[in-house]
């Protein structure tokens, strides 16, 4: 049997990580290994306990989510985060997904579907709803990163489609019979050729731009 998955808990609420802590706790490939009460307790925690995956709230005393994340990101942490959000907060998600958060769900969302967007994130995927997938994609052009691929040499462009794919760097050595280390040096040439922040913004550009593994 796999290991579970390491779940941080990220939220100013008590009542709000209390419930959530209530529920992963039956599902057996889920592990609630700490909590957190504002971003940079998170990033602290993030830091120390190693989680594979973040539920990270947005609006926090000092630190917010969109902060805490930049933070996890230079500091090369390699949680994936999954940011919990409300309805009236959906201005704040492209934010936050452009400071690398891979995917949002809604503060009322369905236990179940909480617990697959958790094995979804872990799996390597990016979690969009079509109205966030279009303000990121706009923005993307905006950026002038279309008229850049190519620049891309066909190594790139595959690797680019794999990423596209929600693969991490180890599926893709796999896939392509590369060491991880070439393929790091790929996926950084990539985003600078395209001028890009971040693997969410390069698999966009990939949907955006047809290019699939």
């Amino acid at each position: 049997m796999a290991d579970p998955i390491k779940v941080l808990l990220v939220d100013d609420h008590q009542v709000v990580r209390r419930g959530l802590r209530t529920f992963l706790e039956v599902q057996d490939d889920i592990e609630v290994v700490g909590e957190a009460s504002d971003g940079a307790e998170g990033v602290a925690r993030a830091e120390e306990l190693k989680p594979d995956v973040v539920l990270m709230d947005v609006k926090m005393p000092g630190m917010d989510g969109v902060e805490a994340l930049r933070k996890l990101r230079e500091l090369d942490n390699p949680a994936r985060v999954l940011i919990v959000t409300s309805f009236t907060e959906q201005r704040t998600v492209v934010p936050a997904l452009r400071a690398g958060a891979a995917g949002y769900v809604y503060k009322d969302v369905d236990p179940d579907a909480l617990a697959g967007a958790i094995r979804s994130v872990h799996a390597g995927h990016i979690l969009l709803q079509p109205e966030v997938a279009g303000a990121l994609l706009s923005q993307e052009e905006a950026n002038s990163g279309q008229g850049r691929g190519g620049s891309l040499t066909e190594r790139e462009r595959e690797v680019l489609g794999l990423i596209a794919d929600g693969r991490s760097n180890r599926e893709i050595a796999r896939a392509l019979v590369l060491s991880e280390k070439t393929v790091k040096t790929h996926v950084s040439n990539i985003l600078m050729k395209l001028d890009l922040a971040d693997r969410t913004q390069a698999a966009l550009w990939a949907v955006r731009h047809g290019v699939t593994g």
